[in-house]
């Protein structure tokens, strides 16, 4: 429950606390003094949409603060554990609206998200306000209250589960379908381009290779000649190169004997002999190992040709590239010969968890069907204690396909006055119909559901007498076991509660505000007598008021 308020410089509000009790909480006050505003800014740190013009001091922020007693609410505590807030017993929620219009949120003094408070706050209380009477004009509304009161939702966790995975499986095998009238149109043409692929049949560098070798090939005669002339030069002709040296080397060694200084030369002139002879002899085997192959020439050139052809259609230019593409082919090829194979799987999957829901949703269904005479009597039985005798509602399904909720919508229909036509509720039920409407129906689910807190902002519109009377009876009961949070109009509706606070503005030196009291016994009957009998209650008034008390 929430067992304080806190405001600052909201609207018309500079500052005010508000400790609400257990139990029913009624806030009663003149139009227009305010009590709007409190629903407002407690909408704030349930997860409402935030407005910097709802500064009332325009150069300082708004801060609004709800303290609740959470106790031992396990859904409470498992929702801040998964969410990594610290809570330690105490929960406090905060709204911070800043002079730039910039709305932050905080759980337990940590900053969170607007859709974390609003997540939390869910679990906490339940805000009803005049328009959202609409709601129960909502088919998901009216199914949640049919599966909620039968206990539907144990099986929707399985159920919701398995749905979420079949309608992955139909869109996978969408997906496959496409893909097959795809791969099937475009196998042929792939089949044949990797046909050349492998027909060629490339090795990793081969054509490379081919071309360094196509080169020496080609030019075998002028290579073998120059390799030949070089190798007369230096070692094989009248006047060789290396003979020469080994006449100078001869020569320097008689004068070695007698200046020792020329030694260090005569080394080098050594070593470039051995070098020079060493050269001679490698390119005469060069020359020896040079061949015009004519056959392997045309064999080459013919290998270099195909593969020239597949570059140029493929617009590559390296062997590598021919086969990363002959490699991507067989994949795409292999993919259309494995795909039905795949498809087949995906469908028989989808068919098995197709079985496995039907059969879930069958259980919710029965649970439906057993639920909708029950809820009709129970409600219809409401709705003649808050003034609507001749009122009735009727629950009808529809068969729908396969949907994550089932397999028919729920629909509420509606007679207001014993006509024997039922019609949708948001053609036939009034604003007012629709509020009373409303509170039937959360009565009956209040005590299914462990929601700490439910908050109804007039919903009391245009009802009055004993209609009145009995909706605060209703709103009694159901404050037995929760707190209850009613702004009303009803003096019936006041009469009823554990806890009465007066809105009312009051004159400043800056002006005009909003401020809120608990009114004491005396003050309450005196307030009761006043929305009974005008500003100067009379003796009656007072009387009666304190008849509605008792």
């Amino acid at each position: 429950m929430i067992h304080k308020l806190s405001i600052q410089n909201y609207a018309i509000i500079d500052a005010i606390e508000i400790d609400f009790h257990s139990g029913l909480n009624i806030i009663t006050g003149e139009t227009g003094a305010g009590k709007s505003i409190l629903m407002g800014a407690l909408g704030l740190i349930l997860g409402g949409r935030a407005d910097s013009s709802a500064l009332l001091n325009k150069e300082k922020k708004s801060i609004i603060e709800g303290f609740f007693a959470v106790k031992e609410k396990q859904s409470v505590i498992t929702f801040l554990q998964q969410e990594g807030f610290d809570y330690e017993g105490a929960l406090i929620l905060r709204r911070e609206i800043a002079v730039t219009g910039k709305s932050r949120a905080f759980i337990n003094d940590s900053p969170c998200t607007l859709q974390q408070l609003k997540q939390l706050a869910s679990l906490l209380v339940d805000l009803h306000q005049q328009f959202d009477t609409l709601d129960i004009a909502e088919s998901d509304f009216q199914r949640a209250v049919i599966d909620i009161l039968a206990g539907n939702h144990s099986h929707y966790i399985p159920f919701q589960e398995k749905y979420q995975q079949w309608k992955q499986l139909l869109n996978t095998i969408k997906k496959i379908e496409t893909e097959k009238v795809n791969f099937t149109r475009e196998a042929d043409y792939h089949q044949f381009l990797l046909d050349e692929l492998v027909q060629l049949n490339v090795k990793e560098n081969e054509l490379e290779e081919l071309d360094a070798e196509w080169q020496l090939l080609s030019n075998a005669a002028t290579i073998k000649m120059g390799l030949s002339n070089a190798y007369e030069a230096l070692d094989n002709s009248e006047e060789p190169l290396t003979a020469a040296l080994k006449n100078i080397q001869a020569g320097l060694t008689q004068i070695s004997k007698l200046y020792p200084a020329i030694d260090l030369q005569l080394d080098r002139l050594k070593t470039i002999y051995i070098e020079l002879k060493d050269i001679a002899q490698e390119l005469s085997h060069l020359a020896d190992s040079i061949n015009e192959n004519e056959s392997r020439a045309t064999v080459v050139n013919e290998r270099i040709t195909a593969g020239d052809k597949l570059l140029r259609k493929h617009g590559f230019t390296h062997t590598k590239e021919l086969l990363a593409l002959q490699a991507d082919l067989q994949k795409k090829l292999d993919a259309v010969y494995n795909i039905d194979e795949q498809y087949q799987q995906h469908i028989e999957a989808a068919k098995k968890l197709e079985k496995e829901l039907q059969e879930i949703a069958e259980i919710i269904k029965v649970n439906r069907l057993a639920q909708a005479p029950i809820f009709e009597k129970s409600v219809n039985n409401l709705l003649k204690q808050v003034g609507m005798p001749n009122a009735q509602i009727k629950v009808v399904f529809e068969p729908t396909q396969l949907t994550m909720y089932g397999t028919e919508e729920t629909l509420f229909l509606f007679d207001a006055n014993k006509q024997g036509r039922f019609e949708s509720l948001g053609k036939v039920a009034s604003g007012g119909e629709l509020s009373r409407l409303m509170l039937c129906i959360k009565s009956l689910v209040a005590s299914t559901i462990d929601l700490p807190t439910m908050i109804f902002d007039e919903i009391d519109t245009g009802i009055s007498g004993e209609a009145a009377k009995q909706v605060g009876i209703i709103m009694q009961t159901m404050a037995a076991t929760r707190q209850i949070i009613c702004i009303t109009h009803q003096p019936q509706i006041a009469g009823k509660a554990s806890a009465h606070f007066y809105v009312y503005k009051e004159a400043k030196k800056d002006g005009i505000k909003t401020e809120i009291k608990l009114l004491t016994e005396s003050e309450r009957i005196e307030a009761i007598a006043k929305m009974l009998g005008g500003e100067k209650p009379t003796a009656a008034a007072l009387e009666n008021a304190r008849e509605m008390m008792n």
